[in-house]
């Protein structure tokens, strides 16, 4: 279990850089680091000068904690989260979340890119995160951290309602189209087997990914407020003789569709200042 002393520390490394109307954070997943551009950034922080920040190592996530204002709104992003699979504990995976919450984040930004499951989805696609189903580690296993939140953390809301239903009408005004649904939680690092894949969508989840579930349980026992949004980079339901899942092609398709994405999070970002 980390100290919370920990958290303290990072906290208040970061503190002086961060303006103090910020009340938004972005974790940039996969291949949406890129997003980060967007920013105009007042400071530029890599993970590792960051006390007690574990290191990114995935494909894609380049590490460092963007702080600036992206068109007006002030924001921190991540670009470049932290995997179960890359060997770190849960605490680790969600270490930033609680720096956050006690630097006054009161809105959590999570994307990722995943594989579709349900038939229909295709890549290139977005996916408002209405749901979730974890498959990973809870990361609130363990002593509970009272500086945070409760024992028993509510999840029948775990990704902010309203801020669904703006972030559906701004597609609707931008013409951006949008499925909304189940993302599942899963450990990686292979990628699923066919059976799997259809196992995945029997129990009720339409996209796949290895990140972004055990970020929305801690920052919802911090109460802070989620909205996340997947995007689509391979298909999980078809699978002739020359088909594979290739990294880099995840990569690749989900900075194709980081400027969709981009508009989304940013229109409705501003609409909470």
């Amino acid at each position: 279990m980390i100290p919370f002393e920990h958290y303290k520390e990072a906290a208040e490394y970061l503190r002086p850089f961060i303006p103090q109307n910020t009340k938004c954070a972005i974790t940039l997943g996969s291949g949406l680091g890129e997003l980060g551009n967007s920013i105009v950034a007042s400071a530029v922080i890599p993970y590792t000068d960051i006390p007690h920040f574990p290191k990114s190592t995935a494909i894609g996530h380049k590490g460092n904690l963007i702080i600036g204002t992206l068109d007006g709104s002030p924001v921190i992003a991540m670009q470049g989260r932290f995997h179960y699979y890359e060997g770190y504990t849960m605490d680790q995976v969600t270490f930033h979340v609680r720096v956050f919450k006690l630097l006054g984040i009161e809105f959590l930004f999570v994307s990722n890119a995943a594989g579709g499951v349900s038939r229909g989805y295709k890549v290139g696609d977005l996916m408002i995160i209405g749901d979730h189903i974890n498959l990973l580690p809870n990361p609130l296993i363990g002593p509970n951290m009272a500086e945070f939140g409760v024992r028993f953390s509510d999840m029948t809301r775990a990704y902010d309602r309203e801020l669904i239903k703006k972030a559906e009408q701004i597609g609707k005004d931008l013409d951006i189209p949008m499925h909304k649904g189940v993302y599942v939680g899963w450990t990686g690092p292979s990628y699923e087997t066919p059976a799997e894949y259809k196992f995945l969508n029997i129990i009720g989840g339409d996209a796949i990914g290895m990140s972004t579930v055990p970020e929305v349980i801690v920052a919802r026992h911090c109460d802070i407020r989620v909205f996340g949004m997947s995007v689509i980079t391979n298909e999980g339901y078809h699978f002739e003789d020359d088909f594979v899942n290739d990294g880099d092609d995840v990569i690749k398709q989900a900075n194709a569709a980081a400027g969709k994405m981009g508009k989304i999070f940013t229109t409705l970002i501003k609409s909470l200042y």
